[in-house]
Parts: C-alpha cells; structure tokens; sequence
C-alpha cells in the first residue's frame, strides 16, 4: 500500500469523525443492560444494510452451544438473545479474510445520582465522551465500522472477505461470540477494538463466576447466640476465598507476562442477598462472585480448589460443619489467552500502528478479559484487541477520550486495507 493510499485513507477517517461521534452517541444513549440488547442490535443491523453488507441476524440457541469450549451458564431469560453479523464479499479474493468485532451490552449503571451526567445521556466535554459503555466498547464498534466507512471514501475496496461481528453476553459469559463460530464464521484474523490504552493485549485473564448460597439457623435477635447467622457464615466463607487470591497471586509470578504485573488475579464477592427482617438472625445468604484465572490453567482444577477452599472454611465454621454450603456456576467459565501464532497479522497492525502512532506497538498483560480467546482457543485464529483510551469502565462517569479514538480509528483502517488488501472501488 503506497504512502499516497495511507494518507487518503486517514484523510477520510478525519473526514467522516463528527458522524462517527454522532452515531456513537446514538449507539451509547441504548441503555443495552443485560437481556435488554435488542435495539442495539436493531441499530447495527439497520448500519449494516445501510452500507450494503449482507446481514445475519439471529436467536442465540443455547442448546447448540452448551457443548462447546468456553460455554457459561446463563441464568436469565435468553428468549431474545441475538447476534448480528454483517459480510463483505469481495469481487476477487485477493487478501487475507478478517473478523471485525464488538459487544454491545454493557453493565449496570448503578445509582443513577452518582453520576455527573445521565449514563445514556452521553454528552461530549472536555475531549472525551462520557455515558455508560462510550469507552466499553460501543466507541470501539461504531470505529471499526467507521474504517471500513472510510476506505471506501478513498475510493478503495477491501480485496478479502470481512465479517462486522455485534454481539451479547461478553460481560457475563462470552456466549454471543461463541454463536459465531457455532454458526460457521471464520477468518484468516480477527481484531477486536476494545479499549486498551493504545497497546496490544498479549495476555489476558480468563474468569471464573460463581456463587456461595450459604444457610443458617433462624431465631429472633434476642437469643442469637441459639441460632446461626447466615450472612456472617458467608463473610467466613468470603474471607477464606482471599487466602486462595493470594496464593494464586504468588502462582502467578511464575507466569512470563503477569511476573511483572501487580496483583492479576482479583477476587470479588460482587452481590450479596440475604436475610428476610432485621431482627431475624438471617437463614440465609448467597454471594456471587468473580476470581480471575491465567492462561494455560485449567477451569476445571480451578474449580476444584475453589470447591476445596469453600469445604475447608466450613469444616472450620460451627454450623456450616454440619451444614455445609453450596457453590453454583454462574457466569464465565472461561480461559484466559495468550496472542500466539499471529507473526502475520501483528506484521499488518505494526504498519498501520508506525503509521498513526510513530513508533512501535507496546504490549499489554491485561487482567480482565475480552472474546478473543474464543477464537484463539476454539479455532486458532489469531485474534489481536487493540484500542482507544478511555477510563471508569464498569464505574461512575465512564469515557473515552475521542482523540485517543480518532487515532485508533486510523490504525483500524490501514490495518483492515494492509490485511484484507485493497483496490480502486
């Protein structure tokens, strides 16, 4: 690709910004909570046809999943649950095929009054924009449409087949890129533009949910000291799960890209329920939870020691001894992932990236974890996740900053015009 190429593609991704930003605004006012995603495909869907790709757009069917590597539990009402997939076919097949993808459900908000601006009232200030899932990852999927947008501008067509990915679930259980490759779509690559800070994610967690559903004894507050106190039970239970952390930690300073990271596998006891009166001693707590994994580290051992952690405390515990509690699977059941076997595309993105950014790309040893390990794991197809930067994901006043998103914009063009190929439209 010629230096005249690059620079008219970069051109028009300047050029088509300010509807960019419009239309991710649009795409971050869709409160897309979990089990409530549909509009937001809707809108994917309708850019898609808009564009003339042709569109795949249907119901995820767990039962043809359940089977496959990586698949969680879900628990909700999946009854809608969708995935939206746009393909570009080529007039001649000249370069490398690719998967663009992103998810648009996001998490709770939280209490609406701690925030400063209305979380699906995106507002745009001070160079960034601020709204629940602007920077996790609706900017990331409004930008990878926008770059294919842009090298048509230039008067270019990918000379490769490209698939535009939407889909659920990647914060909960990953099971909406999982339909994607059950329903047949491959690529000679992935890329996926969550937002990363500007560097490449060569290693990422994998996560495991689960729930603690703890039972006590019942009496009135008067005589507690004749009943068992569930909620109390379930903080014993919790404090033993930290023991496990830090001895996971100290695994992980074997492992050759988290040695270096402080403190990668986190464990958080996120929802807590119990009780039925405050002058009841409780009869009863569950807790859900998250503990993070490191690639190569089997889910199946891991679940083990968490099982072992969890007997052990209650053997400790007066009444859980003979009472023991239970743990269900709840979420993620999911491996983390190491970028490897992906000389070629990463040779792709190193241009762009020179291109945009002036120098080499810097790796990231990420301790959350996105989709690509599906297709890395499941069908080895390399998958690389790159970005915008942006902060508060999964918090208060969550943004992206837009330059940071404008630049990745960029680097997701030529990236796609390197792999894919291009010629005159």
């Amino acid at each position: 690709m010629t230096a005249e190429t690059q620079q008219r593609i970069l051109a028009a991704v300047d050029e088509g910004f300010d509807a960019q930003l419009a239309t991710t605004q649009a795409f971050v006012a869709i409160p897309s909570t979990r089990g409530a995603e549909g509009p937001c495909q809707d809108m994917i869907g309708d850019l898609l046809r808009e564009r003339g790709y042709e569109v795949d757009d249907w119901h995820i069917n767990l039962d043809e999943l359940k089977d496959l590597r990586g698949f969680g539990p879900i628990e909700h009402d999946f009854s809608k649950a969708r995935t939206v997939v746009g393909t570009y076919r080529p007039a001649s097949n000249a370069g490398k095929s690719l998967i663009l993808q992103g998810h648009c459900d996001v998490v709770p908000t939280g209490p609406l009054e701690m925030w400063e601006t209305p979380p699906f009232s995106p507002v745009i200030k001070d160079g960034r924009m601020y709204g629940r899932g602007a920077c996790d990852m609706k900017s990331g999927t409004i930008a990878a449409l926008y770059a294919l947008d842009a090298i048509r501008k230039a008067g270019l067509k990918p000379t490769a087949r490209i698939h535009f990915q939407s889909v659920i679930e990647e914060e909960s259980t990953g099971v909406g890129a999982l339909s994607t490759l059950q329903r047949g779509y491959r690529a000679d690559a992935c890329f996926i533009p969550e937002p990363t800070n500007g560097k490449m994610i060569r290693s990422q967690v994998g996560v495991i949910w689960f729930r603690l559903k703890v039972r006590g004894f019942p009496v009135h507050v008067f005589e507690a000291g004749a009943g068992s106190n569930a909620i109390m039970a379930a903080y014993h239970l919790v404090h033993a799960l930290e023991k496990l952390e830090i001895a996971w930690n100290e695994r992980a300073k074997a492992d050759r890209h988290f040695k270096g990271v402080n403190h990668p596998i986190n464990f958080n006891p996120g929802i807590i329920k119990g009780g039925d009166w405050a002058s009841s001693v409780p009869a009863w707590c569950d807790v859900d939870c998250r503990i993070a994994v490191l690639p190569g580290w089997s889910i199946a051992e891991c679940q083990k020691e968490i099982l072992a952690c969890v007997s052990a405390a209650a053997r400790d515990h007066r009444f859980l001894s003979n009472n023991p509690p239970q743990v269900e699977w709840s979420g993620f059941l999911s491996e983390g992932y190491e970028l490897v076997n992906s000389e070629a595309p990463e040779a792709a993105f190193a241009k762009a990236h020179s291109v945009v950014y002036g120098g080499a790309v810097e790796d990231r040893a990420f301790t959350a974890l996105t989709d690509t390990r599906f297709y890395g794991l499941n069908h080895n197809i390399p998958s690389l996740c790159f970005g915008a930067t942006g902060a508060a994901m999964h918090g208060f006043n969550e943004y992206v900053e837009l330059e940071s998103l404008r630049k990745a914009t960029k680097a997701m063009a030529l990236f796609i015009a390197e792999w894919c190929g291009v010629e005159k439209a």
